[in-house]
């Protein structure tokens, strides 16, 4: 899915508004580049997060298991005019990938992305990777959706995204499917038309596992976290199960 969606994630994104919005909290925790100067982003998409921390002196990193997101963020970097190591390394072997930066001083796991691990054991095995990357007291930021709130009211579509370049348009669509196994199928409706053609449309699916603020905290705790503390945005309001629209879990490594 997400080599596919590498060519038009940047356009799907709003990054000035979102990275706007996001950086003042994301630095808040990190506590500038002097308190936690090694921050990789698992995840990490085209880079954008990772390129603006090292806009501002961070020793950013990034790793994706799709080879398209991380050629995408390769080549933004390059742009940028800033140095990256990306790479293509899914979760579980960010430890193994990055072997000279560890033990690290935060670890990043932005935009949704923890749920696309599916089964329980996988998750256990993806946390324990996280740990491995930290040293004690090292922190961890997650980003994902509040799939307390999604669940309760079975949400099904999320606000369309639109973006205009060169005469060209294009409209994103996000829509759920629920399984009868209690995974989701997350489906991006991608419709795009040239000035003066009609409209081109493509689908592309992949699996999450809708994981509550309950389940994720005891996983990071059997992982070895500690200190959690959860908020409902990247504007740092408080979690709320039934009305925040993200849940952002932030935890150390313990001693």
């Amino acid at each position: 899915m997400y080599d596919t969606f590498s060519v038009d994630y940047d356009r799907f994104v709003n990054w000035p508004a979102r990275l706007g919005f996001e950086m003042p909290f994301l630095e808040k925790q990190l506590g500038g580049p002097g308190r936690a100067p090694r921050v990789p982003d698992a995840a990490c998409g085209t880079g954008r997060h990772a390129i603006q921390l090292a806009r501002r002196g961070y020793q950013a990193s990034g790793a994706d298991l799709s080879e398209g997101m991380v050629q995408r963020a390769q080549r933004n970097a390059a742009e940028a005019e800033v140095s990256v190591d990306f790479r293509a390394v899914g979760f579980g072997g960010l430890a193994q990938a990055f072997p000279g930066q560890a033990p690290l001083d935060a670890l990043l796991c932005l935009g949704n992305s923890l749920p696309h691990v599916v089964t329980p054991e996988a998750l256990a095995a993806t946390l324990a990777d996280f740990a491995a990357c930290l040293r004690p007291g090292g922190l961890l930021l997650v980003q994902n959706r509040n799939f307390d709130a999604v669940m309760e009211r079975r949400e099904r579509w999320m606000e369309p995204q639109a973006h205009r370049e060169d005469g060209a348009e294009w409209l994103f669509v996000r829509f759920y499917d629920y399984l009868p196994d209690g995974l989701i199928n997350f489906n991006i409706l991608t419709l795009r038309r040239a000035e003066g053609e009609g409209w081109q449309q493509q689908v592309s699916s992949t699996q999450l596992a809708p994981q509550p603020f309950a389940g994720l905290a005891a996983a990071l705790e059997a992982a070895g976290f500690e200190e959690l503390e959860a908020f409902g945005g990247m504007d740092g309001s408080p979690f709320d199960a039934h009305s925040s629209g993200n849940l952002v879990l932030r935890a150390l490594r313990k001693a």
